[in-house]
């Protein structure tokens, strides 16, 4: 499997709600890898990476919070000058557009991680992998 899966979760813009979020996580064990946060005056999205999804799902849902689940594609990308520029040009020249990224830390590497919501999940892969770009798999996300 060449997608990593994603939680969303929506919050009400509000003091206490996003720590109510990782309160549930920790005390299921549950693991975050990677997060995004968008707010807009009312409500936010929180993306997250998480070590299993379906249990975050279930226990935020038990909480009474708004989750849904969207495939993702993590791209190792070179940790220089114009790495990130490589690859949307390689994304723009066919025509995939990038709904939304966020970049994934790692320790002691030569290359970064892309978190890309694409259009186009599947034709993305096929180009990424077609410009030799390595994809990485949701089990080896969670090994870095």
């Amino acid at each position: 499997m060449d997608h990593v899966e994603q939680i969303s979760v929506f919050l009400e813009n509000k003091a206490g709600r996003l720590a109510e979020v990782t309160r549930i996580l920790a005390g299921a064990n549950i693991d975050i890898r990677a997060l995004s946060l968008a707010d807009t005056s009312d409500f936010g999205i929180l993306r997250l990476i998480v070590n299993d999804c379906n249990k975050a799902k279930e226990e935020l849902k038990k909480a009474g919070f708004t989750v849904a689940a969207t495939d993702v594609v993590a791209v190792e990308v070179s940790d220089q000058s114009g790495g990130l520029h490589h690859i949307l040009r390689i994304l723009q020249k066919a025509n995939l557009n990038v709904e939304y990224m966020y970049a994934f830390g790692r320790q002691s590497s030569a290359n970064a991680v892309i978190i890309f919501r694409l259009d186009n999940l599947d034709e993305a892969l096929r180009i990424l992998k077609d410009n030799n770009l390595t994809i990485i798999e949701a089990e080896k996300l969670f090994a870095i």
